[in-house]
């Protein structure tokens, strides 16, 4: 099969995905500072960039995280990190899956990973997946703590607001037409800091 035929089912595989949205001038940039172009980073590590693509469409390595305007498909630096920790392409799903006691959960957070749509995070592994949701769940619920807006409370909120801005990125506007609103970063880091200001704490 031609690279252009699996470089046109990548991009089909991946509005379907995503939906079909346009990049902006800004979004190319922002992408192009934060991820690499599909065809490099596999005349780096020495592999065939149609190979990876069908390892994309055969649902065993993820899609890109975004297709720039130009049309290169943008992936993580660290695209094949998981695949060899894991033992090999064909071992990465039941590794991957494993790391959740939940199967049901395991499989969704898989097709959310093979989805190519995991840019929340600097580095995708099962670890930071789920240290990601512990902290955007917890940023969620701490209105809600019975000291809720006391310096204490303020202190332990910002400290997870903290933890969760370093390990998240900045975002596009693209992201948030594929996504339909907005980003783990707009709610759970931005508005927060809005709503409840570290400096709080310390009036009187």
């Amino acid at each position: 099969m031609a690279e252009t035929d699996l470089k046109q089912q990548i991009a089909a595989r991946f509005r379907e995905v995503n939906g079909d949205h346009p990049m902006t001038g800004e979004d190319d940039a922002y992408v192009s500072a934060q991820f690499v172009v599909l065809e490099d980073l596999c005349a780096a590590h020495g592999r065939d960039a149609d190979e990876v693509r069908r390892l994309m469409l055969e649902r065993r390595l993820p899609l890109p995280g975004y297709l720039r305007s130009d049309g290169a498909e943008m992936v993580p630096a660290d695209l094949f990190a998981l695949a060899e920790e894991a033992g090999g392409v064909d071992r990465l799903e039941a590794w991957f899956t494993a790391h959740w006691a939940d199967r049901a959960a395991g499989r969704e957070e898989w097709n959310s990973y093979i989805s190519g749509q995991y840019v929340c995070l600097h580095s995708v592994t099962p670890a930071n997946i789920q240290r990601k949701d512990y902290l955007t769940g917890a940023i969620s619920a701490a209105p809600d703590e019975p000291d809720a807006g006391s310096a204490e409370w303020t202190e332990r909120l910002h400290a997870l607001i903290d933890e969760l801005d370093a390990w998240e990125p900045a975002f596009t506007a693209y992201d948030r037409l594929r996504f339909n609103g907005p980003t783990s970063r707009d709610s759970c880091i931005v508005a927060m800091r809005a709503r409840f200001p570290r400096a709080a704490s310390r009036i009187a």
